[in-house]
């Protein structure tokens, strides 16, 4: 059954279990988990810049990511990476806004030494116009950093009993979700929406049809997560598709809202890399990242952790959904970014060229 999911601690178990689906039109989800939790009330896209900063300037970090972790960034994981002998005295110059936005922005030149992304197409911008290697991922995490799952943020006690696809694509009520053109997380909520349909035996036009009613439901459609985050929290629409971890982040903030977790969801997983400019105190920073210590930072915040120890002590904390998949099953972002997500000729991009929406 859909919940919804009212946090605090939780306890372990193993986290890195492959998980399968029956036969019969499920999707197999063949991808190793790791599940956390993340805070901050932010989400993938609104523009922001911060710094931390140490004294001695022995080096300096410029970090370009998607909005989503700025919290957990600046509150946590800089300071914590600051207090180690590889992070003593080095300074941090940070960018956060929508995963598109940055992307194409280090693409056109933004300085960068590490860039977080809230999903792969970003990052193969990047490595195409030569900013990031093409072995970016060969590490025993595949370049994922901290995971999270699609979950419907409603209003506190959900009122209106939402709790499946069926009920957010019914045109019964308002969704927000942030535009898929500019915000990494809008795509996620999509191809959550398309993969849950396939889920329960539709076929994949039906599956179109499933992203085409949510969007038509869906006036609002802000530039990032976070915005759409704060567009829902100020009382827009009845039922906001977000990352777990940013429906987390909001309740921790005080906002009167509860999440979802549908049975049939997808498996978020945001890259990260090193830039090919970079000094040797970026690659530092990211390799502290999976520690222990980084990890639990992440999972304090609303993230599903990566390593295997830390996911463990926070299983229970972030319940597998029965029907979770992931892009993998969908054909990979390859296949799926093209023809979802092409802003001249797409899937998407004709479904919101009739709605009128913005696809550039």
């Amino acid at each position: 059954m859909s919940m919804i999911s009212k946090l605090r601690h939780g306890g372990a178990a193993n986290a890195t279990d492959a998980y399968a689906r029956p036969r019969g039109g499920k999707l197999a989800v063949t991808a190793v988990l790791a599940l956390g939790l993340a805070g901050g009330v932010a989400a993938c896209g609104s523009d922001s810049e911060g710094s931390a900063t140490a004294s001695s300037g022995d080096g300096s970090v410029d970090l370009v990511a998607y909005s989503t972790p700025q919290t957990v960034y600046e509150d946590s994981l800089i300071p914590d990476f600051q207090a180690t002998p590889e992070g003593e005295g080095i300074d941090f110059s940070n960018s956060f806004a929508g995963s598109g936005d940055q992307s194409r922005a280090v693409e056109a030149g933004q300085p960068a030494d590490v860039v977080h992304f809230a999903l792969e197409p970003d990052m193969q911008r990047v490595i195409d116009s030569g900013a990031v290697s093409a072995d970016w991922n060969k590490n025993e995490y595949n370049g994922i950093v901290e995971n999270s799952v699609v979950v419907f943020v409603v209003p506190k006690g959900n009122p209106e009993n939402i709790q499946t696809w069926d009920d957010v694509a019914s045109g019964d009520y308002e969704v927000v979700t942030p535009n898929p053109f500019q915000s990494g997380g809008a795509k996620w909520n999509l191809m959550a929406a398309y993969g849950a349909a396939i889920n329960d035996g539709a076929s994949k036009p039906e599956a179109e049809d499933r992203i085409a009613d949510i969007l038509a439901n869906a006036p609002t459609q802000p530039a990032s997560a976070r915005d759409a985050t704060a567009a829902f929290t100020s009382g827009k629409g009845d039922v906001l598709l977000s990352y777990e971890n940013e429906a987390i982040a909001a309740q921790e903030a005080g906002e009167d809202v509860d999440y979802v977790i549908p049975d049939d969801t997808i498996l978020i997983e945001t890259p990260i890399a090193v830039t090919e400019d970079a000094g040797p105190e970026a690659q530092d920073f990211v390799d502290y990242l999976y520690t222990d210590e980084a990890q639990t930072d992440w999972a304090e915040a609303g993230y599903r952790p990566v390593v295997e120890p830390v996911a463990k002590q926070y299983e229970d904390k972030f319940p597998t959904p029965p029907g979770l998949f992931t892009i993998a099953d969908l054909g990979g972002w390859s296949e799926i970014n093209t023809k979802f997500f092409d802003p001249e000729d797409s899937i998407v991009q004709r479904i919101e060229s009739d709605l009128g929406v913005a696809t550039e």
